[in-house]
């Protein structure tokens, strides 16, 4: 029998269990890990550079954490001894002494994106084989930094696209690789503008770990899609008759060019090290739930699939886990699909949350889903809690929960019972965490 009194403190335990993964997989605790900087020798991962032995080092940060990145390689190799551009989502507290800043746009392009990808694009034409260019990518970097391949394709005509993309429900790799095939700076492109110098990108994902050039789309790695995956994908998601003309004369004319591959000479003196990932938020969010004295699954199966198939899979999976354990969490990481059709206010953790409050009234079981960068699609939280009393509650406020999903707008309903999860930006972006706790 379900026990009310539990709801409350269940919904603040999940919560508890979210901000603690947040704040152990930082940033600054990733690079403590993973990079250490001493008499001018940096290591990053398993790799050694003699900053002193370079004519340049430049450094380049794409990305939601593109300023706490930079701010946390400064702190490992001095504050005032590094040069370069950051270009980010939100307007940082502080600026980095030697960056230049741009403030580009999400989920879509805005100026500042142009602005910075063809301030880098320049800056990297200028390096040569004595100079280091230590890129730094997370994500969001897709939109952040952008410059349509062909000169045709206006910014209207690209935050167009990018919406056309981002609702058609595609998951974030099949996205991607179409964006690689459309962007000046995307699938490897800023890697051969870099060549000959040496190149080390330091990743913060937010993409599947067998994807890692999914990241941002991949503007430092070999492309490991093609021109006819784009087709293929566009035929899959009915996407070409939703591009503004301009892109669709790319397509319809098979004017796209191939990006480059794993044989490029751009990559003969290039390396890549993942220092955070969504392992590493899951990780510590089953430390913590540990600590709460639940027993811990992680179960990540659900990745990338349709966001109420994934709530009917995660359920019935937490109610076979109860069957045995008094007390159980199971973390489920990566990201569910929504494809809108007439949104409102929200995004696909918040439609997911109240997908899964529908089918727990009465429950003792809540449930957390939240983004890790702060943000849930257009709405100003991250996520919301949901648990066996949320529909009731909901009801009784007057609300109707059925036509928010439909309309794809749970951020008002959550919003309306204090059941939203609001981080701010956190700087930082692994992706999502779904925390179901039965008891």
């Amino acid at each position: 029998m379900p026990d009310p009194t539990l709801f409350p403190a269940m919904r603040d335990t999940a919560r508890q269990i979210f901000q603690s993964a947040l704040a152990e997989a930082s940033i600054p605790a990733a690079f403590a890990r993973h990079l250490h900087c001493e008499r001018g020798i940096l290591r990053i991962c398993e790799d050694l550079y003699d900053l002193n032995a370079y004519g340049r080092v430049l450094v380049i940060s794409i990305g939601k954490a593109g300023h706490t990145m930079a701010e946390a390689l400064a702190s490992q190799v001095g504050h005032g001894q590094l040069e370069g551009i950051v270009a980010c989502s939100v307007d940082p507290a502080n600026l980095i002494h030697g960056f230049r800043y741009f403030k580009g746009g999400h989920p879509t392009p805005n100026e500042d994106s142009v602005r910075a990808a063809e301030a880098i694009l320049k800056s990297l034409h200028a390096q040569s084989a004595t100079s280091l260019v230590i890129f730094m990518i997370s994500g969001g970097g897709s939109a952040i930094a952008e410059k349509p391949i062909d000169n045709e394709i206006t910014l209207v005509d690209l935050i167009s696209t990018y919406r056309a993309l981002v609702h058609s429900g595609a998951p974030i790799a099949e996205i991607n690789a179409i964006r690689k095939h459309l962007s000046a700076v995307k699938g490897g492109r800023l890697a051969q503008m870099a060549y000959p110098a040496q190149q080390v990108s330091i990743f913060v994902s937010d993409v599947p770990d067998r994807t890692p050039d999914a990241l941002a789309s991949g503007p430092t790695m070999p492309d490991s899609t093609s021109v006819q995956d784009c087709y293929t994908l566009l035929d899959k998601h009915q996407l070409l008759e939703q591009f503004p003309q301009s892109v669709r004369d790319l397509f319809q004319r098979h004017a796209l060019e191939e990006t480059p591959k794993s044989d490029d000479p751009a990559f003969v003196r290039a390396r890549w090290w993942t220092v955070a990932s969504n392992k590493t938020a899951l990780d510590e969010a089953g430390a913590a739930a540990t600590k709460h004295g639940f027993a811990v699954e992680v179960d990540n199966s659900c990745d990338d699939w349709d966001y109420e198939r994934a709530a009917d899979y995660l359920l019935n999976r937490v109610r076979e886990l109860r069957r045995n354990v008094s007390r159980v969490c199971l973390i489920s990481g990566g990201e569910v699909t929504v494809k809108v059709t007439n949104g409102g206010a929200g995004g696909r953790n918040q439609q997911f949350a109240l997908t899964c409050a529908q089918k727990i009234a009465s429950e003792n079981i809540t449930i957390l889903s939240a983004g890790t960068d702060g943000i849930d699609g257009n709405s100003p939280a991250a996520g919301a809690v949901v648990d066996g009393s949320t529909i009731d509650r909901a009801k009784a406020a007057g609300l109707d929960p059925a036509e928010a999903l439909a309309r794809f707008n749970a951020y008002p309903l959550f919003d309306k019972l204090g059941d939203s999860i609001m981080t701010g930006p956190t700087g930082n972006n692994l992706r999502d965490l779904r925390i179901l706790l039965a008891y």
